[in-house]
């Protein structure tokens, strides 16, 4: 008796009987809204108003695309901190912008970067410093008396001693990080991927690139605060983050780093700090084609001194 009806029968029932898996998709409730109030020079801001997540404290994080925008090209993605203050200056606490929207399309227009999208992530101005210090440099490379003392006067001044600089991390590389790759036409690879940001902000990007150095492939440090917190003599801090970056920057060879500094108001108080600096960059490798270290004589700690000089982190960071 042959058989031979019966194999593609079975394959019928197979095809009836088995269901296919459908994976949910975990961002499904993560909506990008366009910005429409955002005032921009060029392209267009999206906005989610709260980013859910276990990691600290949900806020808001908007996604700058470039005049142009399509899905049918691959672009490199900046991420920035304090990103409330980048794109419109009508917004701001201090009525100041950086500019990033002016200098990215400027930049890409004139093919001095490759293409790129900006997510900017809001600060929350209370836990601001929390989630920005680089939260191993006091915990392993500070002098434990010295940590506990810096702690418990905090304490006395009912101050929150918390850090989160590493959860503040943890949120941007394992639930930001996927979003944006999963929602946008972006490369994901460490060597599209950057990271930027000023003064705590800064610091958090030396610690990004530091701590996750298979994600970040540049960073942009700028007015880096070494003090870490108020300058203040015999300051503890920028003793243990240089020993962190002594212990902790990444690889050479496959790697970039930007720092600068002005000279005016709170960045008066960094020029000391850049021979360390310099020193430490040359010790683990880096020189003229992968590092910076510039001083902008006669300028300050605010966004409008960033916004004048940004062509230059962004060319370090993007360009072709």
């Amino acid at each position: 008796m042959k058989l031979n009806w019966i194999i593609p029968l079975i394959c019928v029932f197979c095809l009836i009987g088995c269901k296919t898996e459908v994976k949910p998709d975990p961002y499904e409730g993560i909506k990008a809204m366009a910005h429409s109030e955002a005032k921009l020079s060029h392209g267009q801001l999206f906005r989610i108003d709260s980013f859910p997540t276990n990691y600290i404290t949900p806020r808001p994080v908007d996604v700058w695309l470039p005049d142009g925008y399509s899905e049918a090209k691959k672009y490199a993605v900046l991420y920035m901190h304090d990103g409330q203050m980048l794109f419109d200056s009508t917004t701001t606490w201090n009525k100041q912008e950086w500019k990033v929207d002016e200098w990215a399309s400027e930049l890409m227009q004139g093919d001095k970067t490759r293409d790129f999208i900006v997510v900017a992530v809001h600060n929350i101005p209370q836990i601001r410093w929390h989630d920005l210090y680089p939260q191993k440099a006091m915990e392993d490379y500070m002098n434990p008396s010295v940590r506990d003392s810096i702690i418990a006067l905090a304490k006395q001044n009912n101050l929150n001693t918390t850090l989160k600089g590493n959860d503040y991390l943890n949120f941007l590389v394992k639930d930001v990080k996927p979003f944006i790759d999963s929602r946008y036409a972006v490369l994901t690879d460490k060597d599209n991927t950057f990271v930027a940001g000023s003064s705590m902000g800064g610091l958090m990007s030396m610690y990004a690139i530091s701590e996750y150095p298979d994600v970040f492939g540049a960073a942009a440090c700028i007015s880096t605060h070494w003090p870490g917190f108020m300058p203040m003599p015999n300051n503890p801090h920028p003793e243990a983050i240089f020993k962190y970056m002594e212990a902790n920057l990444p690889d050479a060879n496959g790697h970039r780093l930007y720092f600068d500094y002005g000279t005016e108001t709170l960045d008066a108080h960094y020029p000391q700090y850049a021979p360390r600096v310099d020193e430490i960059l040359k010790a683990k490798g880096y020189n003229a084609s992968n590092s910076r270290n510039i001083k902008f004589e006669g300028t300050d700690h605010s966004e409008n001194s960033w916004n004048q000089r940004l062509d230059i982190p962004f060319t370090f960071l993007l360009g072709q």
